[in-house]
């Protein structure tokens, strides 16, 4: 399973989420095995001054199918889902601790208020 993290630093798997994914300074990609084994890379964001709809579709065209994020819009949701992406919102956390959530089915979707919305990415 691949899904996509915004983070708002790239140290590996101390790497922190970010506030807000599309303004996120980078993104993980994780590769994730039923076995709960994994993988990922660090990646700056191409799209960092992005219009609607662009990011979700580089996650698509990554073969992304489900995206980790702290705060998000419902525009960008339904964005998302219409690419067949799912969305689970309000997580906080480290890029490992994130990653060993999921792959215990321990990450759930919950309501989230962005405090900031660009790079004072307070957590």
């Amino acid at each position: 399973m691949k899904i996509a993290i915004p983070l708002i630093e790239n140290i590996g798997e101390d790497s922190r989420i970010s506030e807000h994914f599309g303004h996120a300074p980078y993104f993980a990609f994780v590769d994730l095995k039923e076995n709960k084994e994994y993988s990922y890379e660090i990646e700056k964001n191409p799209l960092e001054n992005h219009s609607t709809g662009e990011i979700p579709e580089y996650m698509h065209e990554k073969g992304v199918e489900i995206m980790v994020v702290r705060g998000i819009g419902m525009k960008a949701i339904y964005a998302f889902e219409n690419l067949n992406i799912r969305v689970i919102r309000g997580v906080d956390g480290t890029l490992k601790e994130i990653i060993v959530a999921l792959a215990s089915n321990n990450l759930k979707d919950q309501d989230y208020t962005v405090k900031s919305k660009f790079h004072d990415q307070g957590v």
